[in-house]
């Protein structure tokens, strides 16, 4: 076999196993295991983060209360819920210490490490909404959950309509 076709069929072996992921050992040769072990290095973790928990509106109080959950299978050093409110709330109120303004009718939260099957612990929000509005709509959403994937996506994202009738109306 010549030298030229011998360098181009363990080029394609090692690109062959990088491309299907195979382990070690596949295209022994010069280059073998090159690229295979930067394919498993580059693998995002996996956890499927949930949030849940009710809203409830009465007169101008706007209060949200949730936790969220990791459903695994990867741990979580840190998440951030994203709260969006329809209604314009009051300047200067203060927030829990996990969470921040993003804007004016929006707070971000953290969530805090979430190990595999854990819970973090619950977020209130009490915030007073300018005006008396008739209802209000949350809507609830991860902004960032430290790079994994998340193949269910739809058990994190929530809008909720909360009327003013104090009821809390889950999520």
């Amino acid at each position: 076999m010549g030298v030229k076709r011998k360098v181009l069929l363990v080029a394609v072996s090692a690109v062959a196993a990088v491309v299907m992921g195979a382990g070690p050992g596949v295209g022994a040769g010069v280059g073998a295991g090159v690229g295979t072990a930067g394919v498993r290095a580059a693998v995002v973790p996996e956890a499927d983060l949930a949030h849940h928990g009710h809203v409830s509106l009465w007169s101008e109080q706007l209060t949200v209360r949730f936790e969220s959950e990791n459903h695994g299978p990867s741990a979580l050093a840190d998440a951030t819920v994203r709260l969006t409110f329809s209604v314009a709330v009051a300047a200067g109120q203060s927030l829990p210490a996990n969470c921040l303004w993003g804007g004016d009718r929006m707070v971000l939260c953290r969530t805090g490490q979430l190990r595999a099957g854990g819970r973090s612990p619950e977020t209130a929000l009490d915030l007073k909404a300018t005006g008396r509005p008739v209802e209000a709509v949350v809507q609830i959403d991860t902004a960032w959950n430290g790079g994994a994937s998340d193949s269910n996506p739809e058990n994190h994202r929530h809008r909720v309509l909360a009327p003013a009738t104090g009821d809390p109306y889950a999520f």
